[in-house]
């Protein structure tokens, strides 16, 4: 599948600001250098959704990072209101009750759900702690196979997981990893992390880079030596 993805396409810059007036000023500070973007929590709550709507109609494509998990009817409904606007990706937890109601409530929307297995700034320390008795390796790929059998599209996990999860899922699962860091960029509150290219090698279809990009001094610069480097690391 990543084969006929564009280096451009398989970048991901994560609007996580603050407001949307400072979402738009980076998206004309980017331009042309970046097609896909992420929207999550915090700026969806500050107006994200009219944002989104904004990008599409722009000709951008835009991941809704929700990770939506509640009860089947609640998830089913949300996952139709996204679709509605023309979102590419849609995230949800990788619960396989909140999985099969999101999956069941596509219709014919071309959007594409991914799973979030363990998010990337949990170790296996925290996920004792929070009760889990199986390591981040393992869980992941617990969720990974229950994901594929409920018909999700793609996974959200760490580059770290990438090159196994290909392995067990197969080639057609798309695979998108957040905690993307190029080399000497600061790590931040992510604990499993990997450069574009070791993420790209390792199979990765679409990489998700928020703060090296949105927080440096020339962003589109930034965004463009991105996607210089996922297009020599295919």
């Amino acid at each position: 599948m990543a084969e006929t993805l564009s280096p451009r396409d398989r970048l991901i810059v994560a609007l996580d600001l603050s407001d949307t007036a400072a979402a738009q000023a980076m998206v004309a500070r980017l331009g042309d250098a970046v097609s896909f973007y992420k929207i999550g929590l915090e700026l969806t709550y500050g107006g994200g959704l009219a944002l989104a709507e904004r990008l599409i109609a722009d000709g951008k494509q835009v991941f809704l990072d929700l990770k939506l998990h509640d009860i089947p009817n609640t998830v089913a409904r949300a996952t139709e209101q996204v679709a509605s606007i023309g979102a590419t990706f849609l995230t949800i937890h990788a619960f396989p009750q909140t999985m099969k109601a999101a999956a069941g409530a596509l219709g014919a929307s071309r959007m594409k759900l991914l799973a979030v297995t363990v998010m990337t700034s949990y170790d296996d320390a925290d996920l004792a702690e929070a009760g889990y008795g199986l390591s981040v390796a393992d869980l992941v790929a617990r969720r990974a196979k229950q994901a594929q059998a409920a018909g999700i599209h793609g996974l959200i996990l760490s580059a770290e997981e990438t090159k196994a999860m290909r392995t067990l899922v197969g080639p057609d699962m798309l695979l998108v990893t957040p905690g993307i860091r190029p080399a000497g960029a600061a790590i931040g509150d992510q604990k499993r992390v990997m450069t574009p290219t070791e993420a790209i090698r390792a199979g990765a279809d679409h990489l998700v880079v928020g703060r090296p990009v949105t927080q440096a001094a020339d962003p589109r610069a930034a965004a463009q030596a991105i996607v210089a480097e996922i297009a020599a690391a295919c």
